[in-house]
């Protein structure tokens, strides 16, 4: 049985990376976007949900270590300065973070953002994991956070699903989670925002 289960895997599993958008930028622009952001060291989910339905509707995870990133799995947010491995973006400053969120809050939809504190040596192992992890396949967004995060120590537990507000809900009994709330009336139609300059 286990050998029948793996044969249907592993062709589910190469088709998936087959169809995620692999992006790689050059190590410079890499390098010269590094952002490290002075507040200790977290992890941050950040979690778009329908205002309509009350449904989540994408995860991503803002890690903050010796530098700040976010992982954005099958994402459609991207900033032309801020360069792009497989779905992390380097450089996210505040104003980069703040232009995330914008994005995806609408009137369809607001942003949940729930910080955990974390040591440095787990925001370094964070770091590492989503920079491993490769491009994700649309609509895998919660699964590929929660696996991501499964392989974190204190995130072991976190659970597998499609549905991002199930991670949300994990998140929601960290130990000391913060834990903001941003809605916006503007048009849902967030590929006419303004880019705005970082």
């Amino acid at each position: 049985m286990r050998r029948l289960l793996l044969s249907l895997i592993l062709p589910l599993s190469l088709l998936l990376s087959a169809c995620a958008e692999e992006v790689w930028a050059p190590e410079e622009e890499v390098q010269r976007a590094k952002y490290r952001h002075d507040a200790p060291p977290s992890l941050t989910l950040i979690t778009v949900v329908s205002n309509r339905t009350g449904s989540g509707g994408h995860s991503a995870l803002l890690v903050n270590g010796s530098h700040r990133v976010i992982f954005d799995p099958a994402g459609t947010w991207h900033h032309p300065k801020l360069p792009e491995r497989n779905d992390v973006h380097f450089g996210m400053t505040p104003s980069a973070v703040g232009y995330y969120i914008d994005y995806h809050a609408r009137e369809t939809f607001h942003v949940v953002s729930q910080e955990v504190p974390v040591s440095p040596q787990v925001a370094e192992v964070a770091l590492a994991r989503v920079q491993s992890n490769g491009a994700v396949a649309k609509a895998f967004c919660s699964n590929a956070t929660a696996d991501v995060l499964r392989g974190i120590p204190g995130f072991e537990d976190t659970p597998r699903s499609f549905s991002p507000k199930r991670i949300m809900a994990y998140f929601d009994g960290k130990p000391g989670v913060r834990r903001s709330v941003v809605y916006d009336d503007s048009p849902a139609n967030n590929g006419t925002i303004v880019v705005p300059p970082l």
